[in-house]
């Protein structure tokens, strides 16, 4: 309880390695955000100069082409590619499926029902369509768009074209959903308009909803006017940048402290802090260190270790983790978990641990999509189910929406994990110009093979025509190979030429490709 009280009114010394603790660094080029959890690095967030994060962002857009097979449009949303707006993300939520809009003072007035096959003739091509980027644009994909716009506070969302009111479910105390109803209620929201009570509403007096509801109203005033006042294609609202979202989402009765290694933006993130929350400024503190802040809090280590194919478990065993475009798969494996009297009890500590760290991993490097999870084979059932509980409980605390399925009789996991943005990988690395992303390079002897076997395709050519000295041009692995294990090879094959074989490195090519050159004529024959 001591402990608790002296949490909320942010006394005592910050001690990043117990509760829930936000880093935040600030560099010239870069800005990062970490989430501890009793010092285990949960979530880590990268902002760039220069970097444009669109998600959340209303903008006036125009139809490009509408795709019947598809059943999309591509809006013009003014970026390098064209949005994506599937049919039944431009049905207004308040008219889907029959909805009644709520009038007041008024019976319900039932509305027509629209479906996707109106949307082509609502928005026609050349109309200008108001949508907000529900997804950022991932690899080759544009970003994804919705024309069902909502505005998030603090603690209330307004959706300015949806009349629905709603609360979070993850509010399940039937008192509190009654208290915040009757606090809905006396909440001034103009016609035709809606809000939904966010997670964070839970024990929050009724003068910080005004407070929220009055600076979205405000907000959404500002949108109109952009809306209004320019031509499309026209970004009317952005989501503010990453340090101030982090105060916004963040920064809850359940986050004991926050430290940044920067004075200005720790009185910026104060100050964001309290115009909801007094309280909150009391656990923000500056943190001054000669040492860089994540490598000074023990954190840079795990942060390197969030882009490691293998990740160890605390019983022995190891999960491997694999991002393809079309699905994440992990393997899990029990390492040196091994040697155990009981087997079974041993392969359900190895997979309950692997499903922990799965959640977190998945939730850390902020990859998504489908997610396939390859546990241990276990025997029984009850084994199984507590496995699955297992994730079930930690991806609870994961913001991103998830689905997970039981394990199947294979022993496999079928998850599903919502993907806003590109995962932490793609953000920190490109593909390898060498290896082209693929991981893998020919080896010396499949490369020896293959230009042997051209250099066959041109000797016989050259017979017909008349033969030459040949040039081969080679990596310097695949020379060493030619004078070594291939030696006699190529003495053969020089026989059944009339003219001689020359074999040169080229350090700077890359091992994949060759050239044969006409020694006489200089004049390239092959080139790959």
């Amino acid at each position: 309880m001591i402990k608790r009280i002296k949490r909320i009114l942010g006394i005592g010394k910050p001690n990043p390695k117990q509760g829930n603790t936000i880093i935040i660094n600030v560099e010239k080029l870069e800005r990062r955000v970490a989430l501890l959890e009793d010092g285990l690095l949960e979530e880590y967030t990268v902002e760039r100069e220069g970097d444009q994060n669109i998600v959340g962002g209303i903008f006036k857009g125009r139809v490009k082409n509408i795709e019947q097979g598809l059943k999309a449009m591509f809006v013009d949303i003014g970026l390098e590619k064209n949005a994506f707006l599937h049919f039944w993300d431009a049905i207004p939520a308040a008219l889907d499926s029959g909805l009644e809009e709520i009038q007041r003072g008024n019976k319900p007035k039932k509305q027509k029902k629209i479906t996707s096959k109106d949307i082509p003739n609502i928005y026609p091509i050349g109309s200008e369509i108001m949508i907000q980027v529900s997804k950022g644009p991932i690899g080759t994909k544009g970003p994804r768009v919705t024309t069902n716009i909502s505005l998030a506070g603090r603690y209330l969302v307004l959706m300015p074209y949806t009349e629905q009111f709603g609360i979070s479910r993850k509010i399940d105390d039937p008192k509190e959903r009654a208290r915040l109803r009757k606090i809905m209620q006396r909440l001034s929201v103009p016609e035709g308009m809606g809000i939904i009570m966010r997670t964070v509403a839970l024990g929050t007096r009724a003068r910080h909803f005004v407070r929220d509801l009055a600076m979205l109203l405000e907000q959404w005033k500002s949108v109109e006017e952009k809306r209004d006042s320019q031509p499309a294609p026209v970004c009317a609202f952005r989501e503010p940048g990453l340090i101030e979202r982090t105060a916004r989402d963040f920064l809850t009765d359940e986050v004991d402290q926050v430290l940044c290694d920067d004075e200005e933006t720790t009185e910026f993130v104060r100050e964001v802090a309290g115009r909801v929350s007094r309280r909150a400024k009391r656990r923000i503190h500056y943190h001054a260190s000669n040492q860089p802040i994540f490598e000074n809090l023990g954190i840079q280590k795990q942060i390197d270790e969030a882009f490691s194919r293998q990740v160890w478990l605390k019983c022995g065993g190891y999960i491997v983790i694999d991002e393809t475009e079309a699905l994440i798969s992990v393997d899990v494996n029990t390492g040196r978990n091994r040697g155990a009297k009981d087997v079974e009890k041993m392969i359900l500590q190895t997979n309950l641990e692997s499903a922990e760290e799965v959640a977190r991993q998945l939730r850390l490097r902020n990859i998504g999509g489908l997610v396939v999870v390859d546990f241990i084979d276990m025997r029984h059932r009850r084994d199984q189910q507590a496995v699955y509980k297992a994730m079930r409980e930690r991806l609870k605390r994961d913001k991103a929406k998830t689905q997970v399925l039981q394990i199947s009789s294979i022993g496999l996991m079928e998850m599903t994990r919502q993907r806003l943005n590109e995962s932490l990988r793609d953000t920190m690395f490109e593909p390898c110009p060498y290896c082209e992303g693929k991981g893998r390079v020919k080896t010396t002897m499949t490369m020896s093979v293959e230009i042997q076997r051209k250099l066959v395709t041109v000797i016989n050519k050259q017979r017909e025509q008349g033969s030459g000295d040949l040039i081969v041009v080679v990596n310097s692995d695949v020379l060493n190979r030619f004078k070594t294990d291939d030696s006699k090879l190529l003495v053969e094959l020089e026989r059944s030429h009339s003219g001689r074989l020359i074999f040169r490195s080229d350090p700077s090519l890359h091992r994949e490709r060759f050239a044969i050159i006409d020694a006489t004529t200089e004049k390239t024959i092959e080139k790959v």
